[in-house]
């Protein structure tokens, strides 16, 4: 994890990587929702006018805790001549694309994302309006970033023709949801959603955050924003248990699943004890014919920020063998405070064939994968 603690003197970008990257999430947002009006009907720009948005934790005009960084960011992330971090392509592009040498950069949506909202026609219309805006003014634009497929996931109907309507686009790589829904993702009435992306040939990624009506916790608020932080994982270890003991794999085997943000050490022994607890209790989830570990190892990828920094670091090499390294996505989270940086970001000596994986080929065989 690198923090930026103090605003620089003067912009300037790092010195270039020598090693080709991924960054499997990048952040970008429009300066502001007007940007999104021409790719929207006429009643949903008058609807935004009228009412604006809200979401189903509704009291909350934004975050529900105050960040460490001003808009979550890094203080050298504000482009010149105004708007918040990751609006600005052309700033972006220096700034990071080029710094860092990255040659394929995920886009993911995340602010807004409208796939939680309470009004589901809104959701879909903001969902769609956003698709088309990313092509039109990110990916068309920039042939190394690819962008995820923004979908109002708590209506599953609108999904899948969502879904359908930018199926084989160059211009997406996957369909996105965040962690945090109105019931766990493995529940039946997000299904048609999984069979859709699985169909596309599209991993699911499931990023941190949302607003699910719920509190992060399994017992009620937080105090603080590093116990906001630190629900991020175990928001995405409840849904990866849904989802593994629910069925959905059994049901749906070509289904590819990323977890964005949530960091990656604790999936070992999150697996260990499904391991256990279902084999104690096989009778209940007769749909399982493997351990649970088996449908983990088979189905999910991780994104590697924010990177776990234990001492020693041989713990994290353990961690990441039992997980495998082609199951990690490198990412740096960029524009956000707790950015990783490319060059420090991994405290291990990797091979030379082990670092191009973890730099670049585990996310292009993921997202671009072969005939």
């Amino acid at each position: 994890m690198n923090v930026q603690t103090a605003a620089p003197k003067a912009i300037a970008a790092p010195a270039a990587s020598q090693f080709a990257i991924a960054d499997c999430d990048i952040h970008h947002s429009p300066r502001d929702f007007r940007m999104l009006y021409p790719y929207m009907e006429a009643r949903w720009r008058e609807h935004m006018d009228r009412f604006g948005h809200y979401s189903r934790q509704g009291n909350f005009s934004g975050p529900q805790y105050p960040k460490s960084q001003p808009d979550a960011s890094r203080r050298d992330a504000w482009p010149p001549g105004g708007g918040r971090p990751g609006s600005n392509l052309d700033f972006m592009r220096t700034h990071h694309l080029d710094a860092n040498n990255i040659a394929l950069g995920v886009l993911a949506m995340i602010r807004p994302h409208p796939g939680g909202m309470p009004n589901l026609d809104l959701s879909a219309a903001l969902c769609r309006g956003i698709n088309d805006w990313q092509v039109a003014e990110w990916t068309a634009c920039e042939p190394r970033l690819k962008a995820s497929i923004v979908v109002p996931y708590e209506d599953a109907a609108a999904s899948v023709a969502e879904i359908e309507r930018l199926a084989g686009s160059p211009h997406f790589v996957q369909v996105l949801l965040l962690s945090r829904t109105a019931e766990p993702l493995g529940n039946r009435r997000y299904w048609p959603i999984y069979e859709a992306a699985a169909a596309a040939g599209l991993p699911i990624g499931i990023h941190a955050f949302g607003n699910g009506g719920q509190p992060t916790s399994s017992s009620g608020w937080s105090s603080h924003y590093i116990e906001d932080m630190i629900g991020h994982s175990q928001s995405c270890q409840a849904l990866v248990a849904s989802m593994v003991l629910e069925g959905v794999f059994a049901r749906i085997p070509k289904l590819k699943v990323v977890l964005i943000e949530a960091g990656f050490a604790w999936m070992p022994s999150l697996a260990w004890r499904l391991d256990r607890v279902q084999a104690a209790l096989r009778s209940e989830t007769p749909h399982l014919t493997r351990p649970p570990s088996d449908y983990i190892r088979e189905h999910f990828w991780l994104t590697t920020q924010p990177m776990e920094e234990p001492e020693p670091s041989a713990h994290l090499r353990d961690a990441i063998d039992w997980i495998g390294l082609d199951r990690l996505l490198f990412a740096t989270d960029y524009p956000h405070w707790d950015y990783d940086d490319p060059r420090t970001a991994l405290p291990l000596r990797l091979t030379p064939a082990e670092q191009e994986a973890f730099l670049v080929g585990n996310a292009r065989r993921l997202y671009t994968p072969g005939p």
